[in-house]
């Protein structure tokens, strides 16, 4: 049987089961190295470290590791010591005599594995795991070493509070999950792990707690993530794609965030995380509307002031959306809605410029929008300081060349700060891409136009579900228990309940 090219003469083991050939761990250990060396061929960051530990003559054990995936400290301290150590004290068969001596005699490693198939072999050696071949042993060890360079764990730069947890996810998944489990130490919190992508084999876990998730909505997250069929996996950003009910609508139905107390709090009231690794952004389904204006800081401060700050949230949500097109609608149809004294002076700041209030609303917004963009690429250093001057610099000239009126930059100044108070980033692009076709229906149809947008919009989100869920709930359908976390943020105390619209198996919080 001819097998992987320069493999011709290597006769390796079979098992054939569902008409599928999985390549078995051969007991010669330079078998297994001659079929590993031509799978990595090419690949000069695979280790292999051969030690001559129960014969003087030959390399009997051989070590296999990636370098950049793996903790150096580990695979010296507790692997290469260790057998060292143990060298020629004993026969071999001492200890390929049962695997329990294989485990507690050869490596010092709390987390270790014995895997029979080349397959599992090869993921655990990308993994950022050593293996262990020993030359007689028809077993391969998996020693757990995965290490590398990792960023450390530090404040979220996307979802800054003022008081509160300050530790956010970075893109190592074990340090993720562990920073959950450190949170809700509960016997209770499931992680199933699996891998996803063709090519990249990145791991991805379904976390949630057990007990309280409703299984209808847990058996349709593993159906669709089990679904996806891609190269790679890169970020969570994919999947959040691959699995929300409406990819065309303009409006996120997948919550993401960096805050792992965050995370608990939405697991606790009966949601399913998605960890994907490399990612420092963790998956929230289901998630509705109202949960995109909510911020971490609502529940750390006392209620009273959250419901104050909600408020300004709530209003400032809206002049995001139709500030410029109720000042179009205003300057270009309903002058007379405008007392005389301020009409005056609208018509005089006016007077001199060339374009309509349309004309000057997309050239001001479409600048803001670039100056913003521009801020984001640069360098931090400059970022900040381009974007602030840029946009002073550039109105002033406006102004003063007459090409836009003063108060046309008053309202595009306020209408971007009123877009920086939305908490979620995904939902503040929506509203600044939503603005433009409000915009055009203000400058068609005035205030009649402006409503003919905002109902169509609302129809919109009434038809959205994000796994089941109705996308406006608990507005719409109205679900009264539920209002005490919405646009009021009630005390603690009085809110004994979880969300009813999520039907956990445990409604009561206590």
């Amino acid at each position: 049987m001819k097998l992987y090219g320069k493999l011709e003469k290597v006769n390796l083991i079979f098992w054939v089961t569902n008409m599928k050939i999985e390549e078995r761990v051969n007991s010669d250990v330079s078998i297994n190295i001659d079929y590993l060396k031509c799978k990595f061929s090419n690949c000069s960051d695979v280790i292999y470290r051969e030690i001559n530990v129960f014969s003087e003559e030959k390399h009997d054990t051989v070590l296999i590791w990636i370098d950049g995936l793996t903790d150096m400290n580990l695979i010296n301290d507790d692997i290469v010591k260790r057998l060292i150590k143990i060298r020629y004290t004993k026969d071999k068969q001492y200890f390929i005599q049962s695997e329990d001596k294989v485990q507690n005699n050869i490596v010092s490693i709390a987390d270790i594995k014995v895997h029979t198939k080349m397959s599992e072999v090869i993921d655990s050696l990308l993994s950022g795991n050593t293996i262990i071949f020993i030359d007689g042993l028809d077993e391969c060890i998996i020693a757990s070493t995965r290490g590398g360079q990792f960023r450390s764990i530090t404040e979220p730069k996307s979802e800054s509070i003022v008081r509160g947890p300050m530790q956010g996810f970075t893109e190592n998944i074990k340090i993720n999950v562990g920073l959950i489990r450190g949170i809700i130490k509960n016997s209770d919190l499931k992680v199933e792990s699996l891998k996803l992508g063709n090519v990249s084999k990145t791991d991805v876990t379904i976390t949630y707690i057990d007990g309280i998730v409703n299984e209808s909505i847990l058996k349709e997250v593993k159906k669709r993530v089990n679904k996806i069929n891609l190269d790679a996996i890169l970020d969570s950003s994919y999947i959040e794609e691959l699995i929300e009910d409406h990819p065309y609508s303009p409006f996120p139905q997948i919550a993401h965030t960096e805050r792992p107390d965050k995370v608990a709090a939405h697991l606790l009231e009966g949601r399913v995380a998605i960890i994907v690794d490399g990612s420092p952004f963790v998956l929230l389904v289901p998630s509705i509307f109202i949960q995109f204006l909510q911020s971490s800081d609502d529940y750390y401060e006392r209620y009273f002031m959250a419901f104050a700050v909600r408020m300004v949230r709530y209003l400032f949500f809206i002049l995001a959306l139709t500030f410029p097109s109720i000042y179009i609608a205003i300057t270009t149809y309903h002058q007379e809605m405008l007392p005389t004294t301020l009409l005056m002076s609208v018509a005089g700041a006016q007077s001199g410029v060339p374009f309509p209030a349309l004309i000057e609303a997309f050239i001001m917004e479409l600048m803001l929008e670039a100056l913003r963009e521009a801020g984001v690429r640069l360098p931090k250093t400059v970022g900040q300081a381009v974007s602030i001057v840029g946009a002073l610099v550039i109105g002033e000239a406006a102004v003063s060349a007459g090409i836009v009126s003063p108060l046309m930059v008053i309202v595009v100044a306020t209408t971007a700060i009123a877009s920086f108070t939305i908490p979620g980033f995904s939902i503040a692009i929506s509203v600044r891409l939503l603005r433009f076709p409000l915009m055009l229906f203000a400058a068609t149809l005035g205030f009649y136009g402006i409503m003919i947008g905002l109902i169509a919009l609302l129809i919109h989100l009434c038809k959205l579900e994000s796994f089941g869920i109705p996308y406006l709930s608990p507005l719409a359908p109205l679900e009264k228990a539920d209002l005490k976390d919405t646009v009021i943020r009630v005390p603690w105390w009085s809110m004994k309940k979880r969300p009813t619209i999520l039907k956990p198996k445990k409604i009561k919080r206590r």
